[in-house]
């Protein structure tokens, strides 16, 4: 009698990274196909003579650094690229949630080189995305007073923009509450950082970052509800700049730091949301509203906990990837401590391939693990239902997502 073992989480995983690696090779092989031919084309048209086409631009490119009050310049792409692309070209997305590694003086012992070594692997994607909470900067003053105990300021070392890097961030959102803890010359340190290490950055104010994935242009589009950032509370704005968005790009990526605080605000309630005084937004509405202008995935953070997917208008909009990490600075009880990392499968037309939630917990003083309790999938899938009802993603045992048939 044979008996069947299912397969554990990091069985799991190592099948999983196979299959990308080979959707990965597979998409090379088809855009160098394109290439060639666009290339043979060109020659014959011109009889052999003449300068060969320009090389394809680098895999990705963002805005020149702003200053802090003022509307960065926007990308300007051709569009030779973008036409080349077949219509099914496909684009994997992978987004987490909140990253602080760490606030000087209280800094992992290594200087950060194992801070995402037990998600090695995992953070897999042509698209990684995070929301950098804090400035990666020295010097500079502090937001908070001296001796203040309820006020909050993250500061990590410009280095550490290699370990973000080196786990295989691509682009980080700078639209939160904690970027401008160290002012704006803090931010000017940290954007700066991100690009030594060629990482592109999003949410500044009217900022449409684009990363070209092959053929593809995806544009990333970061919102909060403070001035340093694209308004999340403008409604109205946020449609505008994601339609513009959507003229750039082939697909658009919105990402929001909102919501209310806490190990009790797992619900996305209707209507706005406040938190120690300040207005956090009305998420669904939010939500919604760029998804009608065109977005073809939002993910948002900010209230430190996991909450629930909707599948809205036939894409998917994950309302908090919680706490992916925060070397001493996050309460880490309970739901706080359950995080996960999203991966998303869309086709250029945005139209959903696959999709599917990977457990993590942070453990330690807050570093990034692998949960083989796999809590994430029962509470994700439990708060899909009961906020969503007909319309909540679908999270199977194994992590699978589903849109609702």
């Amino acid at each position: 009698m044979s008996t069947y073992s299912s397969p554990t989480l990091h069985e799991r995983r190592e099948t999983r990274r196979r299959a990308v690696r080979r959707r990965r090779i597979a998409a090379l092989l088809a855009f160098s196909a394109v290439v060639v031919v666009a290339v043979v084309g060109a020659l014959q048209a011109t009889g052999g003579e003449g300068s060969p086409p320009a090389p394809p631009p680098p895999a990705a490119e963002s805005q020149a650094a702003p200053s802090a009050t003022t509307a960065p310049a926007e990308t300007e792409e051709t569009a030779e690229t973008a036409e080349s692309a077949p219509p099914s070209a496909e684009v994997t997305i992978a987004a987490v949630g909140d990253i602080v590694m760490g606030s000087t003086p209280n800094l992992p012992p290594d200087g950060g080189a194992s801070f995402f070594s037990d998600v090695d692997g995992e953070l897999e994607g042509d698209v990684v995305l995070g929301n950098l909470e804090g400035t990666l900067s020295t010097g500079s003053s502090s937001k908070c007073g001296a001796g203040s105990s309820s006020c909050f300021a993250f500061q990590t070392p410009p280095s550490y923009a290699r370990w973000l890097a080196r786990a295989g961030f691509t682009v980080l959102s700078l639209a939160n509450n904690h970027a401008l803890d160290y002012g704006p010359r803090g931010q000017k340190e940290t954007i700066a950082a991100l690009r030594r290490r060629r990482l592109l950055f999003t949410g500044r104010p009217g900022q449409v970052t684009v990363q070209r994935v092959g053929p593809v242009r995806v544009a990333l589009l970061g919102f909060a509800p403070y001035p340093w950032a694209q308004d999340l509370t403008d409604v109205a704005a946020a449609r505008r700049l994601v339609r513009e968005a959507v003229e750039k790009a082939d697909l658009v990526v919105v990402t929001f730091h909102g919501g209310a605080e806490g190990s009790d605000r797992t619900h996305v309630p209707r209507g706005p949301e406040t938190y120690l005084g300040e207005n956090r937004g009305s998420l669904r509405r939010f939500a919604h509203a760029v998804v009608d202008a065109g977005a073809d995935l939002v993910v948002g953070h900010g209230p430190h906990v996991l909450r629930g997917m909707e599948w809205y208008r036939e894409r998917l909009i994950a309302y908090s990837m919680g706490n992916f990490a925060g070397y001493g600075v996050f309460s880490l009880s309970g739901v706080l401590g359950v995080s996960g990392i999203l991966q998303v499968t869309l086709r250029m037309d945005g139209s959903w391939v696959r999709g599917e939630l990977v457990p993590t917990q942070l453990v330690g003083q807050g570093l990034p693990a692998l949960d083989p309790a796999e809590r994430a999938h029962g509470l994700v899938r439990e708060l899909s239902l009961e906020d969503f009802g007909g319309r909540g993603m679908r999270v199977s045992r194994t992590g699978v997502l589903r849109p609702p048939s």
